[in-house]
């Protein structure tokens, strides 16, 4: 590939399974006018490494030193031990941006909501996802003083948004992705609820209701309190009658609350906290959404709260972030760290530490070299310079040790392993400061007042989902428990491909059982825990995700949230035929465990899921 940018391809070329080939003809190499791939996945690599290389000469590096540096990170990717977000493979030394998260703000005028939208069509063209907050519109049917009429509300301008993003798809690269989120005490929270649960609408949203320390607490206490919302214009504030129509209500249809008037009367004819709660339980058990997040608790943990509070995460939740904020994500992959003989395997913790100082170095130049769509986030991103460094690949590295995911063992690894890689991130980070500088608003940040620390980057590590970057690692997905150790993979042109777990494939074969038939069969039951012919050793460590009680789902995002400075992207995957009361104890566990937020899954509530059995 010829390039005026990029250096030779200094070293090996990456050893790709198959489906990674796949993936990355399909979204990654680039390709000619005619559709032609003109770039081998080595080429690709050394493309990237070379831009991430020239961030080192703002620094001092001279020529020798940069060609080192590319030589560096081009082996840190071609390798697998780590790699960053799809827009820094895709966009490297081409139009687009280099980081994955942004969250602009949804402000309450016509000016403000269009140029988000705007705004929202540049970021998304050039390949990032977006998060918002809808709090600050104003309800259905509030007055509109310009105009002397009324507002459509949220839900009409939450359209817009996802329209936009039908309208741009990132060039078929990347589709757009969003999250919407709102207050669970915002008037038009109910409306929220009943769009999202029809699953032809928002189809690039997701959704999360926003849930205060104090709510909850009225939740677990007895939930029988009436639910109180608030207008964000005015500050009135209301009940909300039980005989609303949840799809057409306006803010007159609701009763507004006198300071005087005690809120707990009329609870017969008003919906309690309990009722709103049993209604989101039952949206996320027909259909996954909405995911709920505990930004009480997101907020505390803000890195920067002299610049605001934090309303919005990304669109898988990972990364909280300040309105114009972005952030770059990558992630180690776990299993180039086992070390197996004979007798034993063991995780190199050696080679891990070294790997997470070279990737915090690599994020940090991305920041550098990287271009922002939106003129409005260059200055918070180079300003707190946020990172968001997670692994994936731990359910095989789980395999290879030998470790049940449903275990108190798997629990209390997946919190070693998350707090070595948050330390060590840390130390690099403060190191680059040492050598940099700190991120530039530093010094009114929770890093000087509470830690007294100079580092580098805001926020450091977050666990992401890591879709598509772990198909081309061939390993499992971020802290996810294998789906299924066979299933068929829906990729973004509409194919499929079959998917092998690798571990489970090296074992049986090593075993003796491995069979062609014994695939297929595995393909259409998607478990192998009835299949007495496996060993029951072997059955005992290759759970799937559907063969996890819940609450080790939950235990093991817990174990990571309280290892990582910002937040992880998890899914609590639910067999078909559990009631929504599993649900609400899932939310209420991941609550008293110190999550940040919660998103579930019950098994065929969609038609159409990314990952299937025959």
């Amino acid at each position: 590939m010829a390039n005026s940018l990029t250096w030779p391809v200094p070293g090996e070329a990456p050893e790709l399974s198959e489906n990674a080939v796949k993936v990355l003809q399909a979204r990654y190499l680039l390709k000619n006018e005619h559709g032609n791939v003109i770039e081998t996945p080595a080429e690709l690599f050394t493309r990237v490494a070379s831009l991430i290389a020239r961030a080192e000469a703002k620094f001092g590096a001279n020529t020798s030193q940069l060609r080192q540096w590319h030589e560096t990170y081009y082996t840190l990717m071609a390798s697998l031990k780590f790699l960053p977000n799809s827009p820094t493979l895709m966009n490297a030394q081409r139009r687009g941006t280099l980081s994955a998260c942004f969250v602009l703000p949804v402000e309450d005028s016509i000016e403000g909501i269009f140029e988000s939208i705007k705004q929202t069509a540049l970021i998304q063209q050039a390949g990032g996802g977006t998060g918002f907050s809808f709090d600050r519109l104003r309800p259905t049917g509030d007055r509109v003083a310009s105009s002397g009429g009324t507002t459509s509300g949220p839900v009409s301008f939450w359209r817009v948004f996802s329209e936009t993003t039908n309208a741009i798809q990132q060039g078929a690269f990347r589709r757009g992705a969003n999250m919407g989120m709102m207050s669970v005490e915002h008037p038009d929270i109910l409306k929220f609820l009943h769009a999202k649960q029809n699953l032809e609408a928002f189809t690039n949203f997701n959704i999360s209701v926003k849930i205060r320390d104090g709510w909850m607490k009225k939740v677990l206490k007895t939930g029988k309190i009436p639910h109180v919302v608030e207008n964000p214009r005015t500050h009135q504030k209301y009940l909300m009658p039980k005989k609303i129509n949840m799809a057409d209500y306006t803010i007159s249809d609701l009763h507004p609350l006198s300071e005087d008037e005690p809120v707990g009367e009329g609870a017969d004819r008003f919906f309690t906290v309990k009722d709103i709660w049993t209604m989101i339980v039952k949206c996320a058990h027909r259909t996954g959404e909405p995911g709920i997040v505990f930004i009480d608790r997101i907020n505390r943990d803000n890195p920067t709260p002299s610049l605001g509070l934090i309303e919005a995460t990304n669109p898988c939740g990972e990364q909280p972030l300040l309105p114009y904020e972005a952030c770059t994500l990558g992630s180690i992959n776990l299993t180039k760290f086992v070390r197996s003989n004979e007798t034993e395997a063991s995780m190199d913790w050696l080679a891990l530490g070294e790997t997470v100082k070279l990737a915090v170095r690599f994020l940090d130049n991305v920041i550098e070299v990287g271009n922002y769509p939106v003129r409005d986030t260059v200055q918070l991103a180079r300003g707190n310079r946020k990172i968001g460094l997670g692994v994936m690949g731990f359910a095989d590295c789980l395999f290879m040790l030998g470790i049940p995911y449903d275990s108190q063992q798997g629990v209390d690894f997946g919190a070693e392993v998350m707090k070595f890689v948050n330390d060590n991130a840390r130390k690099a980070s403060a190191e680059l400061a040492n050598l940099r500088g700190p991120f530039p608003n530093w010094n009114s940040s929770i890093w000087r007042t509470q830690r007294n620390q100079k580092v580098r980057n805001a926020a450091i590590t977050c666990i992401a989902p890591t879709g598509t970057i772990s198909i081309i690692a061939d390993c499992s997905a971020s802290i996810e428990p294998a789906y299924s150790l066979v299933f068929r993979r829906q990729i973004l042109d509409g194919s499929t491909m079959l998917q092998v777990n690798p571990v489970f494939k090296r074992i049986a074969e090593a075993e003796g059982f491995y069979s062609e038939a014994l695939i297929e069969h595995i393909a259409k039951s998607g478990s192998i825990q009835k299949m007495p012919d496996i060993p029951e050793d072997v059955r005992r460590i290759f759970k799937c995700a559907y063969d996890i009680d819940p609450r080790w789902h939950i235990h093991m995002q817990a174990a990571f949230q309280n290892n990582c400075d910002a937040a992880v992207s998890k899914t609590i995957n639910f067999r078909e035929k559990v009631t929504s009361s599993a649900v609400d104890k899932a939310f209420k566990q991941a609550y008293h465990l110190g999550c940040k937020g919660v998103t579930v899954y019950r098994r065929r509530s969609r038609d159409l899921e990314p990952m299937a059995l025959y």
